[in-house]
């Protein structure tokens, strides 16, 4: 059963692998849309200093389902987990083209966030697991403010629905190492 704790914990959680761990500390920050990974992955960023953050959407499209696992695994997991930097070419979601590369260092802490980030098919590499919970209401206000008002019902009749699927097979929630609740502050 994962642990549930709060935003700071996982700081203070993050800083104690670090400072034990050789080589690079690899955390994954799943959850649905809208509950707050990207949050909580700038905070890590912020508070705990050495910290790539390589968010999942920079290897989605808007006209594909999901996002380019296997691209992701190419660019970045492989390389990392062999010890070499990773690069990847982050996409532009607005102009559906190719946009800036991204380093991607093998020290330090890697934070991987987006939706997903923990799916099976990518096997287990991370040393820790976190998954971010908030209420629907809560996600899809937030994603209609980020996104704007014309994108409520892409919220509401794909992504969501694509997402609450992959929480139902997968059961990721169940899975993670520690859980926080994406809307306490």
């Amino acid at each position: 059963m994962p642990e549930s704790v709060t935003a700071a914990e996982v700081v203070g959680c993050i800083r104690e692998l670090h400072r034990a761990r050789q080589g690079t500390l690899l955390i994954a920050v799943d959850g649905l849309g809208g509950a707050g990974k990207t949050t909580l992955a700038r905070k890590i960023a912020a508070e705990v200093g050495d910290v790539t953050v390589v968010c999942l959407d920079d290897f989605a499209r808007p006209t594909a389902l999901g996002w380019e696992q296997d691209r992701f695994v190419e660019q970045v997991l492989q390389p990392v987990l062999n010890g070499r930097p990773g690069r990847y070419q982050r996409w532009d979601w607005d102009a559906d083209a190719p946009a800036e590369w991204h380093e991607v260092p093998t020290n330090g802490v890697l934070v991987v966030e987006g939706v997903s980030s923990t799916r099976r098919e990518i096997g287990h590499p991370w040393d820790l697991t976190i998954w971010v919970s908030a209420p629907f209401a809560v996600r899809l206000r937030r994603g209609v403010e980020r996104d704007g008002e014309p994108m409520r019902s892409v919220w509401t009749g794909r992504w969501m629905p694509e997402e609450d699927a992959y929480l139902m097979q997968q059961r990721p929630d169940e899975r993670a190492d520690l859980i926080v609740d994406g809307t306490a502050g």
